[in-house]
């Protein structure tokens, strides 16, 4: 029949088609996985240049990247601030901390599960800074009961 495609070729055109949506689909899937940490709410109790150190308490582990929009790669020279409430909801100088991270955007610190004050969550305040790229303040929200969190912070490029 005249404009028809061969069996072989039909399958090849097929197997074609499965490869592009493919590739598409793996690049979508990419591009969610990178999209910049939205900001949040500095608040009334940021002070800058928290101290340097990779503790602020125990029993919840912070751990995570610095990386950078639109590919994800990891900020090396960055740095992240942290601070938050104390166990009794009372924000204070111990409970607020900083570190660089490392070759491959990775921070870990240890700190307390912050207290509740009236009318906010369970949360920890994060400020991220790396070069080429616009400072970010956000925070993470905590549930309760949780001794690990993964949380890794997405900066957007100085354009």
């Amino acid at each position: 029949m005249p404009g028809s495609l061969r069996p072989e070729s039909a399958l090849a055109a097929a197997a074609l088609l499965v490869m592009i949506v493919a590739a598409g689909t793996a690049n979508s899937f990419a591009a969610q996985a990178c999209k910049p940490t939205p900001p949040d709410v500095e608040g009334p109790f940021y002070i800058p240049e928290a101290p340097l150190r990779d503790s602020t308490g125990s029993g919840l582990v912070i751990r995570g990247r610095l990386l950078g929009a639109p590919g994800c790669k990891p900020l090396p020279g960055g740095r992240i601030e942290w601070w938050q409430a104390d166990r009794q909801g009372r924000y204070d100088d111990a409970h607020r901390g900083s570190q660089n991270v490392g070759a491959n955007g990775a921070y870990r610190f240890s700190t307390d599960f912050p207290g509740v004050y009236p009318g906010r969550p369970p949360h920890i305040h994060v400020k991220a800074f790396a070069p080429g790229h616009l400072p970010l303040t956000t925070q993470l929200y905590l549930r309760g009961g949780e001794t690990e969190a993964d949380v890794d912070i997405v900066l957007v490029p100085v354009r």
